[in-house]
């Protein structure tokens, strides 16, 4: 039983890492717009430079996994690219090493006096959660929610990474003897040396370990060098292991590439070592010397820096070996399009800023027909609900999420370089649009949520209720269309028949709303049911709103006075006795609102059985 407490114990500890990971990462995300994310590029744009950040944050917190699961985390909220993230791999893998040296010397482990004791996992921890849970609880800024969430998701991380390591602390004994079991077979060392450090998940603890056994009886060059060359291997393991678990293609790489990076680094060193014996560098007495804990340090140390010095010029070979590894996601066919239009936005286009803008222009123009795709997916779950649906709707949500960040992100890196006044208006306008058409988006998600709603409460909509959602959602079908070719060609006529539009529809979910509730008093319909009826009809109503905001933009195009009085113009619209806009208000009146009188407020049979019954459903 006590094996089976201690299995369930290192999950508990691996599910609290993961979630860490996850609460850690969806804080960064909210925030990726921040100072954090031009800091972060600024400084790994360079192999080199993020070979010294990987590095240093490895030594601080001493811990290349947590340094690298973290930079994963990074890769996942968008913070880093792929690229930027192989320099701080590397680095990573050095700063444990310089974190051993520093604990050889200043003994960190048990002195309290050392300015380092701080930075000790078991003590950032605590201090991280009860920041975290200060800036949530009481704090109402919005910035210091977002940190309490990164602090609190570090806290849950590290704390995750330490019970891990109690749980397998109990094994210490007979994992030391494991370690020092085959001093004159270099396979069977270095096997064991990556079985040892893949159980305990930290190559600092195992080479403590192995300095203990220095400290205490002594260990020989030729014992031990192929153990520590194990001890990179188990842990880059341990790493992809945890890495792997629910990430995206990208961040599995950023995993992959510490695989990789090793097993060169491992073969470099084996090499080194058999170099250095054939040509008298590593004489007998160097081979069969006894080491003591220093010793054992130092060698850990060159096996971590000379591979590293020597291949992080080869950081790009590690990105495609990594990327012929892990292969992206099949990509559906109709996402082709989008994400070449993502693969457009190149900085390089910053020094003609009106071209930078159109290839931003051209995202929104897909984002167009993926919005309008799920707003159709969407009513077709009110009507014919197909479980496998939902999955393309959310993936469609997904890519629209992705393509409103990187243009935002393109956009405001574009920004130094807009200086003419028609330039600026354009960064404006397409900016705006990118967000309307991002929020149309989670709004046919809604739709959507409220049928998977009526299909867990085993409900459904009466044939009446139906029938007045039809007219609702093809007037929303007519005023995405409008839109959409309104803002696709630039068509300021075109864009003017979306506000009278617009304002029917506003008038339909009122009435809508009034024969819902007429229902409710005279008991025909279910209040479950009303419920995601009404949710439904808000949803439909803001995405007219969008149209409306959508099709001021593009008028602002050929009436830049518009510009910035947008709410002013839709006010003096409404209350003026243009003819043209009140002709096309009544046409679309009729169009709607004459089908819609045809069908009868209630359903009065179906009504009389409810109240016979004294049980109101629909």
């Amino acid at each position: 039983m006590a094996i089976f407490y201690n299995i369930v114990a290192f999950l508990g500890g691996l599910s609290m890492f993961l979630y860490g990971m996850r609460v850690m990462g969806d804080g960064l995300k909210s925030s990726s717009g921040g100072a954090m994310q031009t800091a972060l590029a600024k400084v790994t744009n360079k192999p080199v430079m993020g070979f010294l950040l990987g590095m240093l944050v490895a030594c601080i917190i001493q811990s290349s996994t947590a340094t690298i699961v973290i930079t994963v985390g990074l890769v996942g909220a968008g913070l880093l690219t792929f690229h930027q993230s192989v320099g701080i791999v590397l680095g990573a893998n050095v700063g444990t090493a310089i974190t051993a040296q520093i604990i050889r010397l200043m003994d960190v482990s048990s002195g309290m006096d050392s300015p380092l004791y701080f930075f000790k996992a078991d003590n950032l921890a605590p201090l991280a959660l009860i920041i975290g849970i200060i800036c949530i609880m009481f704090l109402k800024s919005g910035a210091y929610k977002t940190i309490g969430s990164v602090a609190c998701g570090f806290g849950i991380l590290f704390m995750g990474l330490i019970y891990m390591s109690n749980v397998v602390s109990g094994f210490g004994e007979s994992l030391s003897h494991l370690l020092t079991a085959f001093s004159n077979n270099y396979a069977l060392g270095f096997l064991s040396g990556v079985f040892v450090t893949g159980i305990v998940q930290s190559s600092s603890a195992v080479v403590g370990i192995i300095q203990s056994i220095a400290s205490s009886v002594g260990v020989t060059f030729s014992a031990v060098f192929a153990v520590i060359i194990g001890v990179n291997i188990g842990d880059c393991l341990t790493t992809y292991l945890v890495s792997r678990i629910g990430a995206k293609p990208v961040q599995r790489r950023t995993a992959v590439v510490h695989i990789v990076y090793n097993v060169f680094a491992a073969l470099i060193c084996f090499l080194l070592v058999f170099i250095g014996r054939k040509t008298g560098l590593i004489s007998d007495e160097l081979w069969s010397s006894t080491l003591n804990s220093g010793g054992v340090a130092n060698i850990h140390g060159c096996f971590r820096l000379i591979p590293a010095v020597l291949l992080l010029p080869l950081s790009g070979l590690f990105e495609k070996i990594s990327c012929s590894i892990v292969k992206d996601d099949p990509v559906n066919e109709e996402d082709k399009n989008a994400i070449a239009a993502l693969d457009a936005l190149d900085e390089r286009l910053f020094s003609s800023p009106a071209l930078a803008l159109d290839q931003v222009e051209r995202v929104v123009m897909e984002m167009i027909d993926i919005a309008g795709h799920n707003y159709d997916s969407a009513v077709h779950q009110i009507y014919d609900y197909d479980p496998k649906r939902n999955s393309r709707i959310q993936a469609r949500e997904q890519l629209l999420d992705s393509m409103t960040d990187a243009a935002n992100k393109y956009i405001v890196s574009l920004s130094p370089y807009v200086t003419r006044d028609i330039d600026h208006k354009h960064q404006n306008r397409v900016l705006k649009s990118l967000i309307c058409y991002e929020r149309i988006g989670d709004l046919a998600v809604n739709i959507a949520d409220e049928a998977d709603g009526l299909q867990n409460e085993n409900k459904e909509f009466s044939e009446t209720a139906l029938k007045e959602l039809r007219i609702a959602f093809d007037a929303v079908y007519e005023i995405m269309d409008i839109t959409a070719r309104a803002y696709k060609a630039k068509d300021a006529l075109l864009a003017s028949k979306v506000e009278p539009l617009e304002e029917v529809i506003d008038d339909l979910v009122e009435d809508l709303n009034a024969r819902h509730v007429y229902r409710m008093v005279n008991r025909i319909c279910d209040p479950i049911n009303g419920i995601f009826y009404q949710s439904i009809l808000t949803n439909v109503e803001h995405i007219s709103d969008k149209c409306s905001d959508l099709a001021v933009y593009v008028l602002e195009g050929e009436k830049s006075e518009i510009f910035g009085k947008e709410h002013s113009y839709l006010h003096e619209l409404h209350h003026s006795n243009n003819m043209d806009y009140m002709n096309a208000y009544a046409e679309a009146y009729s169009r709607y609102f004459d089908p819609l009188n045809a069908i009868p407020a209630a359903e009065t049979e179906y009504g009389e059985a409810l109240q016979a019954e004294d049980d109101p459903a629909e």
